[in-house]
């Protein structure tokens, strides 16, 4: 069955403002939970921060005040929705474990868009990210037990294997190197547009989250593996955000936004097996499709355009949550080596790349590598969880 969003009329704005009482959600139970259930909170949650931020940012830069206000008005409707998709997490979780999930998220979000991407050089952009999240999955999944005395399996629950992917001590790069071509707007495919801004948002609200949380812990191990993912985060913010054409405008930018969200809670809303979550998606999309309509509007009186011109006349397949572990596997077999240059790839350790490595490491090992030593000193091994037999790269295999 095809769903138009631009066709559906959703909850009108005046009556989208919940109370406390609607707000207060009851939170998720962490040990009886789907895991992609947790997934697909936390991608939600960067999906309405992204909204927030930009609607901000698009404020910032508009002087018609009537503008101002109708996105004021939707943004404390955003808000509302962050907070009740935010605090679906519980309480009882320890940061370590959230940070565990977020990396899932990374990893299945990312594998996922990947996999669907009908352009190639958007597809490979995928690709060298999440080998990357993959390997700090392995590097938090160590301190987890180190700390916490835990295993991650726990949490994954086999759906994610977790086990070394590119070296997060290679994920340094000189930051002019970080920077993508851009999909052309006038001949992108919608759902190109879609993926960008999706995985940016996850991106973003990761880094966010390491930011903020790093300094939370006292064991210098883990405040320094923070810090130290918590950039390599920066870099696959820069790195995702430079996919998307900056010469879309405010108005186009703003319906690409409000479509967005309403593929995602569509998305979710038909996989969620938890009824009280569902419940949640299936409000957020009857809230998002009026979002839609006024953002529509709005680019109609300012930009002159239809908002067919820019999205797709109905919702693309819906995005999945589901294990991708052969796929990942074939990345770790044929892409471990990769790195970039300019905005491709390359399989040297070219110049720019080796001083980056000489200025920031000055002689020392990575937190991301220590980890590992601290972890195999106290265990007399690391932690993995290959539940599709030994590693890809022989290299990289237990011994």
């Amino acid at each position: 069955m095809t769903f138009n969003p631009l066709e559906q009329r959703g909850i009108p704005l005046d009556r989208q403002m919940r109370t406390w009482r609607e707000l207060d959600v009851s939170p998720i139970d962490p040990d009886r939970c789907d895991p992609y259930t947790r997934c697909r909170i936390i991608t939600m949650n960067g999906i309405e921060i992204e909204a927030i931020l930009f609607s901000h940012q698009m404020a910032r830069h508009c002087p018609d005040q009537d503008v101002r206000r109708q996105l004021a008005q939707t943004r404390a409707v955003e808000a509302q929705q962050q907070k009740a998709v935010n605090w679906l997490l519980p309480g009882v979780a320890s940061v370590l474990e959230t940070t565990i999930a977020y990396e899932q998220v990374a990893v299945d979000l990312t594998a996922w868009v990947a996999r669907m991407e009908p352009d190639p050089y958007l597809t490979q952009a995928y690709q060298f990210g999440v080998l990357e999240d993959f390997d700090h999955l392995y590097r938090y999944a160590n301190l987890y037990e180190m700390i916490e005395h835990r295993k991650a399996e726990e949490i994954v629950q086999g759906l994610t294997e977790i086990m070394p992917g590119r070296p997060t001590k290679y994920h340094h790069r000189n930051p002019v190197d970080n920077v993508r071509d851009p999909y052309d707007r006038s001949r992108a495919d919608p759902l190109s547009k879609l993926h960008a801004l999706t995985i940016m948002s996850a991106e973003q609200q990761t880094m966010n989250l390491y930011l903020n949380v790093g300094p939370q812990y006292m064991e210098p191990i883990a405040r320094q593996l923070y810090q130290e993912i918590g950039l390599v985060e920066e870099e696959h913010v820069t790195h995702y955000e430079s996919l998307v054409d900056p010469g879309e405008t405010w108005w186009e930018q703003l319906v690409n936004h409000e479509y967005n969200e309403c593929y995602l809670y569509y998305s979710f809303m038909e996989q969620e097996p938890d009824p009280k979550v569902k419940s949640i998606w299936e409000l957020h999309l009857n809230m998002e499709l009026e979002h839609l309509r006024i953002a529509c509007d709005l680019m109609r009186r300012n930009d002159g355009r239809e908002p067919e011109e820019v999205v797709a006349p109905e919702l693309p397949n819906v995005l999945t949550f589901e294990p991708n572990k052969s796929y990942i596997r074939e990345l770790l077999a044929t892409q471990m080596d990769l790195t970039t240059l300019g905005t491709g790839y390359v399989r040297e350790a070219h110049e720019r790349f080796q001083a980056m490595q000489t200025m920031l490491n000055d002689g020392d090992r990575p937190p991301s590598e220590r980890v590992m030593e601290q972890h195999r000193d106290m265990f007399g091994r690391e932690y993995r969880l290959e539940t599709e037999g030994e590693h890809p790269e022989p290299s990289l295999r237990s011994h």
